[in-house]
């Protein structure tokens, strides 16, 4: 459903980024439109060079368009907030220093959210969510690559935030674990309901973890289609043929291109 009298939670309307290499100026996407609803689990797919983190750091407010406008709940994203938390791809994004539960209460009370006992209480909650309750007193160094991307939904989660931003959040584990992370993530939104951006190159990961699917163009990134998504347990032949209609849409010039010159 939409978020307050009709509004979507999140508006993305004709953006434009660029950032600065040490050689030149890239535009990493032209003119994107989206709008991501409450609830849902909506997928950012395309191939690599597309601009589809780049959007994701701009939607977190770590980069402001040159194009266009992005707002939340109806308010332009001017910066980062608590209300949108990020989930990267690197097992390094939390602290070595701290246990998994200090790692999940820290963003709660460095921004003054809640207090230490409080805090302590929501952690714990977000820490058993993610089946990591036994391990709550160890370290970083002493959990798998799966288990250190859980602690870091557990601390997303226990903000409690608008949307939670996963950039490639499983790109980086084996093919098992991966599966096995996204089966807990949808285990997980079936429980809270949460609503996820979620940004991969994968086209099985982006029908099995979104309801809707935007597809992105080759660089710069523009929007090709938007789709939606079957449920995960639909019939292998519904979703085999899905699959196969995406990737027709997103390579489509890149075949014409390689027709064309022969």
């Amino acid at each position: 459903m939409a978020d307050v009298a009709g509004q979507p939670l999140l508006d993305v309307r004709g953006v434009t980024l660029q950032y600065k290499t040490r050689d030149r100026l890239v535009t990493a996407t032209y003119r994107v439109d989206f709008q991501v609803l409450r609830s849902d689990r909506f997928v950012v797919l395309g191939p690599s060079g597309c601009g589809k983190s780049t959007l994701l750091k701009a939607v977190g407010g770590y980069l402001k368009p040159v194009e266009g406008e992005i707002r939340v709940k109806g308010v332009p994203v001017a910066r980062p907030g608590p209300d949108r938390m990020m989930v990267f791809q690197e097992f390094d994004q939390l602290l070595p220093w701290r246990t998994v539960m200090q790692n999940v209460m820290f963003p709660l009370v460095a921004s003054g959210r809640l207090d230490g006992a409080a805090a302590r209480e929501r952690a714990r909650e977000y820490v058993e969510k993610v089946k990591l309750g036994a391990f709550a007193d160890s370290y970083p160094h002493m959990l798998s690559g799966g288990m250190k991307q859980r602690v870091a939904i557990a601390r997303g989660m226990a903000m409690e935030p608008d949307i939670l931003l996963m950039d490639e959040p499983f790109a980086a584990l084996d093919a098992l674990t991966r599966r096995k992370m996204q089966e807990e993530l949808l285990a997980l939104w079936d429980e809270t309901r949460f609503t996820v951006l979620f940004v991969t190159h994968s086209i099985p990961e982006a029908i099995r973890i979104g309801t809707r699917i935007l597809l992105l163009s080759p660089h710069p990134g523009q929007v090709k289609a938007e789709l939606n998504s079957l449920p995960h347990e639909a019939e292998p032949a519904a979703l085999a043929l899905l699959e196969q209609r995406i990737h027709s849409m997103l390579f489509a010039d890149a075949v014409e291109e390689v027709t064309a010159h022969g």
